[in-house]
This record gives C-alpha cells, structure tokens and sequence, in this order.
C-alpha cells in the first residue's frame, strides 16, 4: 500500500503512520531499528528503496528516505507512506525536500524516528566528509557509505580515512567478505610461512580492491601492490604462491604453490546484501578500522595484470 501526502507536515507524516497502524493492525514492535537513507538523487532514489526493502527482511526496520531536492525551490515537504507489500517488511517514509527544508533533514526526520532503537544512516552517494560531523550523522550508531558509487572511489578512501569515527563502514567493505575470509581460511593452513609480498588487482575504479589491498597490509604488516586486471589477490611466501582469481561471475580459483587449483563460489554481491551486512553490527567495526588506517601502504602500480 502507498499514501501520498503533498505538501505535507511531518506531524501530519506521523500522525498518518499510527492512524495506519491502528486500522491495518501493524505494531512497532518488531522493528530492531529506524534506517535513514539521505539521497539527492530522485531517479536512484528508487534502487535505494528496493536495496532498503531487501535488508529489511532480515532487519525488519522503519525506512526513513529524504530525497533532497533544489535549494532555489520554494520550501516544500512531500511525503509517501509505504506499507505491506511495497515495503518489504519494513515500513517506508519516502521525504521529498526542496527550498529551506533541503538543508533541514536532521530537524525533519527526528519526529519519524522509532523510540528505544538503534539508528543506522546510510548515504547512497555522495556522502560527507566527516559522517560523525553531519547533522543526521550524528544522531546515528551506524553510519554507512559506498565509496564506489562516488566519483573518484579512491579518493572517497582517502576521505573516509582521514575523517574516520567509529560507527563509520563502508559497502565497498562488505562487498570484499568472502575474498577475506577465503583468503584467511587460506592463510590459516600449514606451512605457516610469513607472506613476503602481496598484490590486489582488479578494475582501475573499485574501491572494494583498494580495501582488500588496506586490510591486507594491515593484517600482513606489509606494503601491498595495487593493479589493474582481472580480480585476483597473490601473495608471496617462502614455498611459493598462492593465488586468489575470479573466473567466472560465480566462482574464482584458488592456486597455492604444490596443490591442484581448487574451484570456489565466489558470487558478487548486491546492495542490498552489503547493507544487511552492515546492519547486523551497531557497533565499531575494528578490522575494517584498521584497512582504513592502512591505506597509505596500499602502493599503486602502472602496470596491467592479465
């Protein structure tokens, strides 16, 4: 079920949601927590919502969408009320902004927020500079980003770095689970040699690799080289290699040095798997913490891995 509410209130907002709930049946109860999704943009607006509704299913949540539009405009509020089958099973408060109010989402949201739950906030892209420091931001336990929908995802992780509090994550991170945890299930095997030296390689624009190289530096304790190729992780020991490579959509190899190559799933992700990823957790993530402070040993090569 939708509702539309033109030029509305957000008293008049939350006043629709219980009169919703009294006449429907539906209860708060079961949510475990209020998702604030901040966006400028109308047209991905939607592919949010629908990544939103996937995680709520195994997050049931109230979905809180502020979609902020031109600051020339007059001020204006138009809300949307989504409920049932459109909403996966969260409930979904759609904001459109535009004048004053573009600016004002911190003051515009707080009357929808569900009492006594954790907030998760989750900039689709561009996202601020210090996420604590936003206005929304700072209401939050969690605070999620996609360093490889912006513009430049490397410099989005140097951002991120430098501006990093805990509660800060990043899909681009979720999007690396299974590389690190085969790679680490890889490593915890005999022979137990010291890794000498390792290389990430994947697109020239994917800032997941970039962070398999940090927090393979800051696990190692090593400066790892950056390519450009085929996704795949080599790593160099006293015995020989071992070999991480994508091979298909589904599947990736793994060559160790005296071992035949085995054949791994290996399927990529989709947003609204990372972000259930990143929802299960309200606390600080310490590994993905350290990857971010070991950035600056990820070392970019020129040259192409084929």
């Amino acid at each position: 079920m939708i509702i539309d509410l033109p030029d509305t209130s957000t008293r008049e907002i939350a006043k629709k949601l219980v009169q919703i709930r009294e006449e429907s049946g539906l209860s708060t109860i079961g949510r475990v927590l209020t998702l604030i999704v901040l966006t400028d943009h109308v047209r991905g607006s939607e592919a949010a919502i629908d990544a939103a509704n996937e995680a709520s299913r195994e997050h049931p949540c109230r979905v809180i969408v502020v979609i902020r539009g031109r600051r020339a405009d007059g001020d204006r509020l138009d809300g949307q009320i989504r409920v049932g089958g459109d909403a996966g099973a969260a409930e979904v408060v759609v904001l459109r902004t535009s004048g004053g109010l573009a600016s004002q989402s911190a003051a515009i949201v707080t009357p929808l927020l569900l009492p006594d739950t954790p907030l998760a906030v989750w900039w689709p892209r561009h996202s601020p500079t210090l996420l604590s420091e936003d206005k929304v931001g700072r209401l939050a336990r969690r605070r999620i980003v996609d360093s490889d929908t912006e513009g430049h995802p490397t410099d989005a992780l140097v951002k991120r770095a430098a501006g990093y509090s805990p509660g800060d994550t990043d899909l681009a991170w979720a999007r690396i689970t299974h590389w690190r945890s085969l790679l680490a299930a890889t490593l915890d095997r005999p022979p137990y040699e010291p890794i000498t030296a390792a290389t990430v390689c994947g697109p020239e624009r994917a800032a997941s690799v970039d962070l398999a190289g940090a927090w393979l530096a800051s696990r190692l304790g090593i400066d790892v080289h950056r390519a450009v190729g085929p996704s795949m992780v080599v790593l160099e020991r006293a015995s020989g290699s071992i070999v991480l490579k994508q091979v298909s959509p589904t599947a990736a190899e793994l060559h160790i040095t005296g071992n035949s190559p085995t054949r791994v799933a290996l399927v990529a992700r989709s947003i609204a798997d990372c972000l259930a990823e990143e929802l299960r957790r309200m606390d600080t993530d310490g590994v993905y913490a350290d990857a971010l402070a070991n950035f600056d040993r990820v070392i970019y090569t020129s040259a192409s891995v084929r």
